[in-house]
């Protein structure tokens, strides 16, 4: 029996991507006194909300699996993180694509593999994966609960246990790739869906900000705490499979732990889509921001 979905369908299976995360490096100058005819040195140049937007577009059209890219709005740069299987010759063909705005992106590299988190929070089965469900969530008097969207995309039933024996319910929605998030419509009474994660009780949904201490829950590495830190972000990948507007954070995670809650005290935020390392070395994390997802359907938490 498998007890994870490794692999993202279109009804049929698509590859997934190893990740770990990167140490920093931080340079250090030296003082040097100017002299009298020492020449100021030319500002940093400064790039335009247009010239931002067309160097993402660039990288988007280069197609390179194992990048993620956002906007610094600090430095006024568009960050391309290149994960360990992204070539020299591919960070080329990214520059080239970028053309008369390559000056623009920055590259960052960390020294794992991009792929999507399968399974946790409280763990939820489909017939051949096993993913986590994020938050209850419900429609007046109709109940269902979110996850990620390479978790139900094929629209397949969901079980409580890996032997499939109590049912949950059918798929109601899925959107993947380009968002992360799906839907599960709970026609079985007999189980619960309490609003809450763990312990911790759910009352209301809202989107992050910059600098941020938030907490992920999953079924495969528990509890963990970390901060935002980029917010829009779009990450490849590979095979096609392509998500913008997340959650960028330090918060750890590892397979088993997709579709999973990513929460402030008791505010709802995101939905874990994938990311970089483990929970033993450290990683980076993205979440698809769960406020998308009660607009789409129409839901709320409680």
């Amino acid at each position: 029996m498998r007890n994870e979905r490794t692999t993202p369908r279109s009804g049929i299976a698509r590859r997934t991507r190893l990740i770990a995360v990167a140490s920093g490096l931080v340079a250090v100058g030296a003082i040097a006194v100017p002299t009298a005819n020492a020449q100021n040195p030319a500002p940093a140049p400064t790039f335009s909300a247009a010239q931002l937007t067309a160097a993402g577009n660039a990288v988007r059209a280069a197609d390179v699996p194992g990048t993620a890219w956002r906007v610094d709005s600090a430095t006024r740069t568009l960050v391309v993180t290149a994960d360990r299987t992204v070539s020299r010759a591919e960070i080329a063909r990214i520059e080239r694509a970028a053309g008369s705005n390559a000056d623009a992106v920055r590259i960052d590299r960390v020294a794992g593999t991009f792929r999507k988190f399968i399974s946790g929070g409280d763990a939820v089965y489909a017939t051949s994966w096993r993913c986590s469900l994020g938050f209850n969530v419900r429609s007046g008097s109709t109940y269902y609960f979110l996850t990620a969207g390479h978790c139900t995309d094929g629209n397949p039933p969901w079980y409580t246990n890996s032997s499939h024996t109590t049912s949950i319910g059918p798929t109601a929605g899925s959107s993947f790739p380009g968002n992360d998030y799906g839907i599960v419509k709970y026609t079985n009474s007999s189980v619960a869906h309490a609003g809450t994660v763990g312990s911790q009780d759910i009352t209301s949904a809202g989107n992050p900000t910059v600098g941020q201490s938030v907490t992920r829950r999953g079924s495969t590495t528990g509890t963990h705490s970390g901060k935002v830190t980029a917010l829009n972000a779009t990450v490849n990948y590979g095979g096609g499979d392509i998500v913008s507007g997340l959650i960028q954070t330090t918060v750890c995670a590892e397979p088993g732990d997709s579709g999973g809650p990513l929460y402030s005290g008791t505010k709802a935020l995101g939905l874990t889509s994938g990311g970089s390392g483990d929970c033993t070395s450290g990683g980076t994390t993205f979440f698809q921001p769960v406020t998308e997802a009660l607009s789409a359907y129409g839901v709320s938490v409680y």
